[in-house]
Formats: structure tokens, C-alpha cells, sequence
């Protein structure tokens, strides 16, 4: 798993930031870093790219754009985020050979999308005002089916998952723990928070495989289970559903937490109390357990879950998406703060802008740093675990 997290991040240097938390945090703690502004203490996602945000099927049936990946949520500096999305969105700029022009001006936007949620804006879902990259993965969620899940999660097979690379066999203990946890109140509870299930709903294991996934997490304990919602009618039928549940050991995190932060002792319930803060589309889904000694999370994948992919960009579409993108952030920070705590952050926010730039000059200084640091770790990390995997 190891060697297959290394290689995955060797495929582009948009895929290394994706698991390059870690060295993230230690490149703006080195010496030398540039000095980030003390924002308000608020709920943080801690790993804010470009890959974890994209739809989120909330528990009504509405699809919104939400922070989608909360691992790493800690009460901390909201300063972390726009730095960790700015660094994202300027390495797929890279990666679609623009301009540095236009990453200096997706800076920009994404600081103006992010204000905007302050200044009480808040992003439209309609797709006619959508950036083309967000829409077109909106339309795509808006059309997916648990059909379409079960193709591209089980290769469309009924009642199993596919042992082989991507699914691998459970012990006996963590089968046991796991279909524990879903004859359990809580499991019942998450399955059927959702508007079109009976919250008498009996749930019932059909199988479980630990889950080869994820790029910075890979290796952690992590266990797929395909579990079926027998739902009574009002007619007194039944009626059977089946439902995909992701089984995710929650750590330590690489994101630094507030001195005064009060975090849960269970890690679980700190990524589940992160979540409800900063999307509670998402967090309203989620759950907690504690299997064989590790903390857990819990979530029901639905079809309606992607991510936002910026393979080929065009200027425009860059500075669109980084606008609304921006909002989206900033309105997962905004909801948590007191009208006070907004007014002054945003004030710091338009205080360190020079003639050139419209742009705090902290946020700028740190892109440019990071993406040099990024791009040399990104080639040694190639020379040291793809070269040798590569035909020459």
C-alpha cells in the first residue's frame, strides 16, 4: 500500500499535493515560512484542495458543493485552508500549462469568492451561473444512479464485492466487528437518516472487504460493507434497498489545532464534529464507532458524491472556479463565526494587499514558496519511487 500511495502521487504534480499533507504543514512551520495572519478559531477542513470538494447528496435529496473529505478537520486557522486551495489551484494551473498570470489572478478570485461569503454572498447552485468544470460534474452527480455506484464501486455485482487489487478479505474478528457495528442502533440510525427510507428500516450485512483506497490515507484501516435496507411500506410490503457504508480509521492530525481548542478524545468524533460544521450536507450522514481498538467514522456513499476534477483548464475557467470555489470555503468558515469575528477577519483579509496585487500579500508570498518547494519534492519523490516502476 505504501508503494502504491507513493506511485499514485508520482503521476502529476497536482496528484502530490494530494498526499502531501503532512509536508505541507511542515514547509509553513520551517524556518523562514511566511508569517500567516492569527484568524478566528473556527472548524477547519486542514486539507483543502481542489479534490476534496465536489457534490454532496444531502439527506432531503437536494446536491450541494461542500467540502468532502474531512480527515483532517481541527479547530485551528482558517488562514490554513486558503493557503492548502490556493497551493491546489495553482498547481492544476501548472499541470493545464497556463500562465503564472492567470495563477496570480486565481489568487485574486479565490480571495474575492471567499469575501463574498462574509459579505453574506452565498454560491448559487443553478447551473447557468456554475463555472463549466462545476457543472459539468453537478450534471454528472444530478444523473447517477446507485445502478451507476454499484458499476463503478462493485463492477456491478450483486449482493458481493470483488475480492483483488482494490477489495481485500477481512479477518474473522474485523468481519465480526463489522457486522457488530451494523446490527447496531447507530448504523440503523445513519442508513435511514436519508427522506425516502422508513426510520423503522431493518439493516442487514451481505458483505465486507477491507478497502484498498484513498492516496494519504492508504494504509490506514479502512473496510467496505454492502448492506441491504428492508423498508416497510405503509401497505405493509417491504421493500429492499441496498446501501454502500465506508468504514474509515480516523488519526492524528497533520493540521495544526488552536492552543485553546477543546477537540474530541475520539478521533472519529472529531472528523464527524468537523464535518457537521463545515459541511452539513455530509455531516449529517456520518457516524462514529470504535472497531477492534481503532476509532472510526461512518458514512453511506451515495451516487450523488464526486469530486471536483480539474484536469484541462482554460484562464477563464480557472478564475471562475477558484471564484466559487473561494465561496464555497468561505461560507464553510463563515457560518460558524459571530457577526464580530467576520467583520474583523474580513478586515485582515483586505489589509495586506499591494499596487499589483489585489490579493493578501501573506497568501501570495506562501504560493509562491510552496510551489517551489512542491515542485522539488514532487521530482525527487518521482526519481525515488516511479523511476524504477517506468519503462525506459
Amino acid at each position: 500500500m505504501t508503494e502504491k500511495r507513493n506511485l499514485k502521487m508520482a503521476r502529476s504534480a497536482h496528484a502530490y499535493v494530494r498526499g502531501s499533507t503532512a509536508r505541507f504543514y511542515e514547509w509553513l512551520d520551517a524556518s523562514g515560512a511566511t508569517e500567516l495572519p492569527a484568524g478566528p478559531t473556527a472548524w477547519i477542513c486542514g486539507d483543502c484542495h481542489v479534490g476534496n470538494l465536489g457534490p454532496i447528496a444531502g439527506t432531503k435529496g437536494q446536491i450541494v458543493v461542500e467540502l468532502r473529505d474531512l480527515d483532517q478537520t481541527v479547530i485551528g486557522n482558517p488562514a490554513f485552508d486558503l493557503v492548502r486551495l490556493a497551493l491546489s489551484l495553482a498547481m492544476a494551473a501548472r499541470a493545464s500549462d497556463l500562465p503564472g498570470v492567470t495563477t496570480a489572478r486565481m489568487t485574486e478570485n479565490l480571495v474575492a469568492g471567499y469575501e463574498r461569503a462574509f459579505e453574506g454572498e452565498v454560491p448559487s447552485e443553478e447551473l447557468g451561473d456554475l463555472p463549466e468544470p462545476i457543472k459539468f460534474v453537478m450534471k454528472r452527480a444530478a444523473r447517477r444512479t446507485w445502478k451507476q455506484l454499484s458499476q463503478d464501486r462493485l463492477g456491478g455485482l450483486e449482493g458481493k464485492l470483488p475480492l483483488g487489487k482494490q477489495f481485500w478479505p477481512l479477518t474473522p474478528a474485523e468481519r465480526q466487528a463489522v457486522e457488530d457495528t451494523v446490527n447496531g442502533e447507530q448504523a440503523r440510525r445513519l442508513v435511514t437518516v436519508l427522506h425516502a427510507r422508513d426510520d423503522s428500516s431493518k439493516v442487514r450485512l451481505l458483505d465486507a472487504a477491507y478497502w484498498v483506497k484513498g492516496c494519504s490515507s492508504l494504509g490506514l484501516w479502512r473496510c467496505a460493507a454492502l448492506v441491504e435496507i428492508t423498508d416497510p411500506s405503509k401497505k405493509g410490503a417491504e421493500k429492499r434497498t441496498r446501501s454502500l457504508l465506508d468504514f474509515k480509521e480516523a488519526t492524528n492530525t497533520w493540521a495544526p489545532a488552536s492552543e485553546r481548542a477543546r477537540l474530541p478524545v475520539h478521533e472519529g468524533e472529531r472528523v464527524v464534529g468537523g464535518a457537521k460544521k463545515l459541511a452539513p450536507a455530509l455531516g449529517d450522514r456520518m457516524g462514529t464507532a470504535t472497531m477492534l481498538g481503532h476509532p472510526v467514522f461512518i458514512r453511506e456513499l451515495l451516487p450523488q458524491d464526486l469530486k471536483v476534477e480539474l484536469d484541462e483548464l482554460d484562464s477563464d475557467d480557472g478564475k471562475r472556479v477558484a471564484s466559487y470555489l473561494g465561496m464555497v470555503v468561505g461560507r464553510a468558515h463563515a457560518r460558524q463565526l459571530t457577526g464580530e469575528q467576520r467583520s474583523a477577519w474580513l478586515k485582515e483579509l483586505t489589509s495586506h494587499r499591494g499596487k499589483t496585487l489585489d490579493a493578501p500579500s501573506w497568501l501570495w508570498a506562501s504560493v509562491v514558496q510552496l510551489v517551489g518547494l512542491h515542485e522539488t519534492a514532487y521530482l525527487q519523490h518521482c526519481r525515488r519511487y516511479a523511476l524504477a516502476a517506468t519503462p525506459a
